[in-house]
């Protein structure tokens, strides 16, 4: 009598889970398109400010929400929560870290390549993921799993070694592909430590890294002396550049919330392999939007690169599903 029940649940939690990665890969594959139109295109030596305005605008877009939800409680609804509480701060501000270094390193990074190799510049996370799932959290990993890793990198090593056979190869570039690989990886992990102190309230959450990250990105900015050179930006009173800068803000927005709420409905290891597999078919857009011819052994990375990924998922999915019968077994005994 129960199991038409489960079954209906389990595909309402299908279709969900379903819906929410597609919007992570629209939005996100957008996001990049934007955002290297934002940081390339502009002649506007200032990466950091870019990303700062992005999270500025995202702020902005919770504060409003923020407060049109208290006054207009039936129209709007977004969760009860203050960003200058000092308990919030001290428990949401490690998270907040993780969360400025990992936008800052990705748009570092597709400033200074292209979107077709951004997929393989950062096709780490799975295996950064794994080494810091073990020294953080002490789960070991299988020997099949490690494998499947070594296969990612060799794809890795690969696509660094055809793309430095092009003039479009950015060393600084690459090394911060890998920084934000591993940003990301320790932001997933995070993530679903620091919702339980927000209620597991995606938005919220979403609204204090902003806010946060806003005023992390302060002092990077003046660190990087971008300040001087925003001020002697030729295009900064025209009204065109604050509206692409805008659109790239709402991108950050949607971007940072999706990506939040897909670590959520799934986990952070279904976070990552969603990520990569998107960034396999933002590859193939990229080389015909841009029209850029690529090699045998360019492309052969990719493809190593993807079938590594898809086998670590495999193979983490037999082994949760063989530990969840082991549970199940015993608690039957």
């Amino acid at each position: 009598m129960y199991q038409p029940l489960e079954k209906e649940n389990l595909f309402t939690k299908y279709i969900r889970i379903g819906v929410v990665v597609a919007a992570y890969w629209i939005i996100s594959i957008l996001t990049v398109f934007v955002n290297k139109a934002l940081l390339s295109g502009l002649k506007l030596d200032a990466p950091l400010f870019v990303t700062w305005f992005q999270v500025l605008t995202s702020s902005s877009i919770c504060f409003t929400m923020s407060m049109l939800g208290k006054r207009y409680p039936r129209t709007v609804s977004f969760p009860d929560g203050n960003p200058f509480d000092k308990e919030t701060f001290r428990k949401v501000i490690p998270l907040s870290i993780l969360f400025t270094a990992m936008i800052a390193t990705n748009n570092l990074c597709l400033k200074y390549v292209g979107v077709a190799f951004y997929y393989v510049g950062r096709s780490l996370t799975t295996v950064f993921n794994v080494l810091l799932t073990y020294a953080l959290l002490g789960q070991k990993t299988s020997t099949k799993a490690v494998l499947c890793c070594v296969l990612i990198v060799a794809g890795f090593w690969i696509g660094v070694d055809q793309e430095s056979l092009t003039e479009s190869f950015s060393l600084i570039g690459t090394i911060f592909g890998v920084l934000g690989s591993l940003s990301l990886s320790l932001y997933s992990i995070y993530t679903k430590r620091t919702l339980q102190f927000v209620n597991q309230e995606v938005w919220l959450l979403s609204y204090y890294n902003n806010v946060y990250s806003a005023v992390l990105f302060i002092p990077l900015m003046i660190i990087n002396g971008e300040v001087q050179e925003v001020l002697n930006y030729e295009h900064l009173t025209e009204a065109w550049f604050w509206g692409v800068m805008t659109i790239g803000g709402v991108f950050g927005f949607a971007i940072g919330f999706v990506t939040t709420l897909q670590i959520k409905v799934t986990s952070p290891l279904t976070h990552n392999i969603s990520g990569t597999a998107k960034a396999c078919a933002q590859t193939v857009i990229a080389t015909s939007w841009y029209q850029e011819t690529k090699s045998f052994l360019w492309w052969t990375s990719n493809v190593v690169v993807l079938l590594g990924s898809a086998f670590y998922t495999r193979v983490k999915q037999v082994e949760m599903d063989q530990l969840h019968r082991e549970q199940m077994n015993s608690q039957k005994v």
